[in-house]
Protein backbone atom coordinates (compact mmCIF):
# COMPACT_ATOMS: atom_id res chain seq x y z
CA UNK A 1 0.00 0.00 0.00
CA UNK A 2 1.29 3.13 -1.17
CA UNK A 3 0.39 5.83 1.91
CA UNK A 4 0.58 9.52 0.54
CA UNK A 5 0.09 12.95 2.32
CA UNK A 6 -1.65 15.80 0.13
CA UNK A 7 -0.90 19.53 0.84
CA UNK A 8 -3.25 21.48 -1.21
CA UNK A 9 -4.83 24.94 0.10
CA UNK A 10 -8.26 24.79 -1.76
CA UNK A 11 -9.90 22.71 0.77
CA UNK A 12 -12.34 21.38 -2.08
CA UNK A 13 -9.28 20.31 -4.58
CA UNK A 14 -7.43 18.57 -1.65
CA UNK A 15 -10.43 16.57 -0.81
CA UNK A 16 -10.97 15.65 -4.43
CA UNK A 17 -7.72 14.68 -5.28
CA UNK A 18 -7.92 12.48 -1.36
CA UNK A 19 -11.14 10.87 -2.46
CA UNK A 20 -9.80 9.59 -6.11
CA UNK A 21 -6.78 8.61 -4.87
CA UNK A 22 -8.24 7.03 -2.11
CA UNK A 23 -10.37 4.84 -4.72
CA UNK A 24 -6.98 3.41 -6.04
CA UNK A 25 -6.29 -0.29 -4.41
CA UNK A 26 -2.98 0.03 -3.98
CA UNK A 27 -2.66 3.80 -2.57
CA UNK A 28 -4.31 5.59 0.81
CA UNK A 29 -4.42 9.03 1.82
CA UNK A 30 -3.03 8.82 5.52
CA UNK A 31 -3.03 12.68 5.84
CA UNK A 32 -4.06 16.07 4.18
CA UNK A 33 -2.80 19.34 4.73
CA UNK A 34 -4.16 23.10 4.06
CA UNK A 35 0.07 24.11 3.78
CA UNK A 36 3.81 23.43 4.06
CA UNK A 37 4.08 23.56 7.54
CA UNK A 38 0.91 21.36 8.15
CA UNK A 39 2.40 18.85 5.34
CA UNK A 40 5.92 18.72 7.55
CA UNK A 41 4.38 18.07 10.41
CA UNK A 42 2.20 15.35 8.67
CA UNK A 43 5.20 14.19 6.85
CA UNK A 44 7.44 13.94 10.61
CA UNK A 45 4.27 11.83 12.09
CA UNK A 46 2.96 9.56 9.92
CA UNK A 47 6.33 8.81 7.31
CA UNK A 48 4.33 8.14 4.38
CA UNK A 49 5.90 6.86 1.20
CA UNK A 50 4.63 9.80 -1.25
CA UNK A 51 3.77 13.64 -0.17
CA UNK A 52 1.97 15.53 -2.97
CA UNK A 53 1.71 18.93 -2.64
CA UNK A 54 1.00 22.47 -4.55
CA UNK A 55 3.51 24.24 -5.33
CA UNK A 56 1.93 27.79 -4.34
CA UNK A 57 0.56 27.70 -0.42
CA UNK A 58 0.35 30.46 2.26
CA UNK A 59 3.05 30.17 4.83
CA UNK A 60 5.28 27.22 3.18
CA UNK A 61 5.12 26.83 -0.14
CA UNK A 62 5.40 23.41 -1.81
CA UNK A 63 8.66 24.23 -2.69
CA UNK A 64 9.67 25.34 0.33
CA UNK A 65 8.61 21.81 1.96
CA UNK A 66 9.96 19.97 -0.83
CA UNK A 67 13.67 21.37 -0.30
CA UNK A 68 13.15 20.37 3.58
CA UNK A 69 11.70 16.85 3.06
CA UNK A 70 14.96 16.34 0.48
CA UNK A 71 16.85 14.55 3.06
CA UNK A 72 13.86 12.11 4.04
CA UNK A 73 12.92 8.68 2.78
CA UNK A 74 9.54 10.29 1.90
CA UNK A 75 9.15 11.39 -2.39
CA UNK A 76 8.06 14.42 -3.01
CA UNK A 77 5.67 15.29 -5.76
CA UNK A 78 5.07 18.77 -6.50
CA UNK A 79 1.73 19.81 -8.90
CA UNK A 80 0.97 23.45 -9.94
CA UNK A 81 -0.84 25.19 -12.49
CA UNK A 82 2.04 27.37 -12.78
CA UNK A 83 4.60 27.26 -15.39
CA UNK A 84 7.14 29.92 -13.67
CA UNK A 85 10.81 30.64 -14.61
CA UNK A 86 12.77 29.18 -11.73
CA UNK A 87 10.22 26.85 -10.52
CA UNK A 88 11.30 23.65 -11.93
CA UNK A 89 15.37 24.41 -11.07
CA UNK A 90 14.31 24.81 -7.86
CA UNK A 91 12.23 21.52 -8.04
CA UNK A 92 15.51 20.01 -9.43
CA UNK A 93 17.14 21.44 -6.56
CA UNK A 94 15.03 20.03 -3.68
CA UNK A 95 15.14 16.80 -5.77
CA UNK A 96 11.21 16.26 -6.66
CA UNK A 97 10.59 12.68 -7.90
CA UNK A 98 7.89 14.34 -9.77
CA UNK A 99 6.69 17.71 -11.11
CA UNK A 100 2.92 17.38 -12.64
CA UNK A 101 0.25 20.10 -14.10
CA UNK A 102 -2.67 19.60 -11.59
CA UNK A 103 -4.87 19.66 -15.08
CA UNK A 104 -3.76 15.88 -16.22
CA UNK A 105 -6.31 12.84 -16.27
CA UNK A 106 -6.61 11.54 -12.27
CA UNK A 107 -5.60 8.32 -13.88
CA UNK A 108 -2.35 10.18 -15.05
CA UNK A 109 -1.37 10.48 -11.34
CA UNK A 110 -2.27 7.69 -9.99
CA UNK A 111 0.03 5.84 -12.68
CA UNK A 112 2.86 8.41 -11.93
CA UNK A 113 2.75 7.89 -8.05
CA UNK A 114 3.42 4.05 -9.04
CA UNK A 115 6.50 5.20 -11.28
CA UNK A 116 8.05 7.18 -8.86
CA UNK A 117 7.42 4.78 -6.50
CA UNK A 118 9.98 2.28 -8.71
CA UNK A 119 12.05 5.04 -8.61
CA UNK A 120 11.63 6.91 -12.23
CA UNK A 121 11.26 10.40 -11.82
CA UNK A 122 8.49 12.51 -13.54
CA UNK A 123 8.47 15.90 -14.98
CA UNK A 124 5.55 17.08 -17.13
CA UNK A 125 7.47 18.75 -20.28
CA UNK A 126 5.01 22.19 -20.33
CA UNK A 127 6.66 22.83 -16.80
CA UNK A 128 10.04 22.09 -17.40
CA UNK A 129 12.36 25.35 -18.08
CA UNK A 130 14.73 24.11 -20.55
CA UNK A 131 17.51 26.72 -19.75
CA UNK A 132 17.48 25.33 -16.22
CA UNK A 133 17.97 21.99 -18.18
CA UNK A 134 21.28 23.34 -20.03
CA UNK A 135 22.70 25.34 -17.34
CA UNK A 136 22.50 21.76 -14.92
CA UNK A 137 24.51 19.76 -17.49
CA UNK A 138 26.87 22.55 -17.63
CA UNK A 139 27.58 22.85 -14.44
CA UNK A 140 31.39 22.29 -13.57
CA UNK A 141 30.78 22.01 -9.57
CA UNK A 142 28.16 19.09 -9.81
CA UNK A 143 29.70 16.05 -8.52
CA UNK A 144 29.18 13.02 -10.67
CA UNK A 145 26.79 11.62 -9.32
CA UNK A 146 24.60 15.01 -9.29
CA UNK A 147 25.63 14.81 -13.21
CA UNK A 148 24.42 11.28 -13.46
CA UNK A 149 21.31 11.91 -11.55
CA UNK A 150 20.43 14.98 -14.28
CA UNK A 151 21.38 12.86 -17.63
CA UNK A 152 18.63 10.42 -16.30
CA UNK A 153 16.41 13.28 -15.59
CA UNK A 154 16.91 14.87 -19.76
CA UNK A 155 16.16 10.85 -20.32
CA UNK A 156 12.96 11.01 -18.57
CA UNK A 157 12.13 13.64 -20.34
CA UNK A 158 12.66 12.30 -23.61
CA UNK A 159 10.85 9.27 -23.03
CA UNK A 160 8.05 11.09 -21.84
CA UNK A 161 7.86 13.17 -25.04
CA UNK A 162 7.99 10.32 -27.00
CA UNK A 163 5.61 8.71 -25.11
CA UNK A 164 3.17 11.95 -25.47
CA UNK A 165 4.20 12.01 -29.29
CA UNK A 166 3.05 8.29 -30.25
CA UNK A 167 2.48 8.09 -34.03
CA UNK A 168 -0.45 5.74 -34.45
CA UNK A 169 1.02 1.83 -36.14
CA UNK A 170 -0.73 0.68 -39.59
Amino acid sequence: MIRIVIAEDQEMLLGAIGSLLNLEEDMEVVGQACNGEEALALVDRLQPDVCLMDIEMPGKSGLEAAEALRSTECKVIIFTTFARTGYFERALKAEVKGYLLKDSPSEELACSIRHIMDGERIYSPELVDDDSVVIELMSDDQTSSQKRDTIGTVRNYFSTIMEKIKLPTG
